[in-house]
């Protein structure tokens, strides 16, 4: 039961920074394109992964289920934006913004991946400054 508790906190804090830095990307931005919600998801990418690689099980910052689920479930669950980004997708499709729509796709998928790369390679890189290798 506190696993889902720890979910269910991750989740709403997750969801309340992302609609505060949607807002904020949204006002210094082109409102135009959804310029949030790819940097949300870029974070999160990075976040999950950098944590993951962090906590994994036997590595020297070992955390428990439940520290890992309200993480890597509830705040990057409730933080990124995945049905976002295909509604977001469909709408620039629909007015016909084919060039912008694609833009959305391949800038989400390619800027996500990196991230998860960048965020376990910075993790590996902080295992041998203490001392251990990934």
């Amino acid at each position: 039961m506190l696993t889902y508790f720890c979910v269910a906190l991750g989740s709403a804090l997750g969801g309340v920074a992302r609609f505060g830095l949607g807002g904020v990307v949204a006002r210094l931005m082109a409102p135009d394109f959804p310029w949030g919600t790819i940097l949300i998801n870029i974070i999160g990418s990075f976040i999950i992964s950098f944590f993951g690689t962090l906590t994994i099980s036997g590595g020297p910052l070992e955390a428990g289920p439940n520290l890992r689920a309200f993480v890597m479930v509830g705040l990057c669950g409730g933080f990124t934006t995945f049905s976002s980004f295909s509604l977001q997708t469909l709408e620039l499709a629909a007015g016909e913004q084919w060039l912008a729509a694609s833009a959305n796709v391949g800038l989400s998928v390619v800027l996500c991946l990196l991230a998860v790369t960048a965020g376990h390679l910075a993790a590996g890189k902080f295992f041998i400054t203490q001392g251990a290798v990934l």
